[in-house]
């Protein structure tokens, strides 16, 4: 039987490779059911150890829309047309 490696895990994502080291994918915990589901597969090993190094490239790959990369702009995003 393979088991499969968790390598990193910053809550709510873990990353994940298989144990022959082929494929590798990002996993995310579901408060509701109370288990971490796959979120992305990633297409290769730099993908993947990309993502654990920038937690802001892991949530801009997450699809339910998680603020990414928002360092200097605060909490407000302000229109660019006058009022």
């Amino acid at each position: 039987m393979n088991k499969n490696k968790i390598l990193k895990e910053t809550y709510p994502y873990r990353f994940v490779e298989s144990s022959n080291q082929e494929r590798g994918w990002i996993e995310k915990f579901n408060e509701f059911t109370r288990r971490w589901t796959t979120m992305y597969e990633c297409d290769s090993p730099l993908q993947l150890l990309t993502a654990m190094d920038d937690i802001n490239y892991t949530r801009w790959l997450d699809p339910s829309g998680v603020p990414c990369y928002r360092q200097g702009r605060g909490n407000v995003v302000k229109s660019p047309y006058k009022n």
